[in-house]
C-alpha cells in the first residue's frame, strides 16, 4: 500500500521543468501515491530562488503542477517545528518535515540533510 508524498522544492521544480532528473524509484513513487502535495512554502522557496538569480524566472513555476494538492501551512506544522533536533537550520526543509510528520506523509527529497532526520521524521530519500 502507498503512502500521499510531499515532495521536496527541488522534486517540484525537476517535475516542472526537467522530468528526467527524476529517478525510475522516485517517478513510481509519485505515480503511486494516494495523493501528492506540494508545500505552500515551496512556491515561497521557489520565489527566493528566482530573485536570487539560482533559478530562471517563469510564472509557470508557480502554477500548482497537475495531480498535486496544495498543502497549506497549519499553525501544528509551525508547532511541530519547535520539537525537531537542530540537525540543519534551512526553514523551508524544517516546515516540510514538520508537515510530513503532522499529516502522516512521505517526504520525497535527495537532501542528505533530510535523511539525518531519518525514517521518525516521516522521510524517503530519493535517488
Amino acid at each position: 500500500m502507498s503512502k500521499a508524498v510531499l515532495l521536496d522544492t527541488h522534486m517540484v521544480l525537476w517535475l516542472r521543468a526537467d522530468p528526467g532528473r527524476l529517478t525510475a524509484t522516485e517517478r513510481r513513487l509519485i505515480d503511486r501515491a494516494p495523493r501528492r502535495h506540494v508545500s505552500a512554502v515551496t512556491f515561497w522557496e521557489i520565489a527566493l530562488l528566482v530573485g536570487a538569480g539560482r533559478i530562471e524566472d517563469d510564472p509557470r513555476l508557480y502554477d500548482l503542477p497537475g495531480g498535486l494538492e496544495l498543502l497549506p501551512v497549519a499553525p501544528e506544522h509551525c508547532r511541530l517545528i519547535a520539537e525537531l533536533p537542530s540537525i540543519h537550520r534551512d526553514p523551508f526543509d524544517r516546515m516540510l518535515i514538520a508537515q510530513a510528520r503532522a499529516e502522516d506523509l512521505l517526504l520525497l527529497s535527495r537532501d542528505a540533510k533530510i535523511r539525518d532526520y531519518g525514517r521518525a521524521g516521516a522521510v524517503i530519500v530519493g535517488g
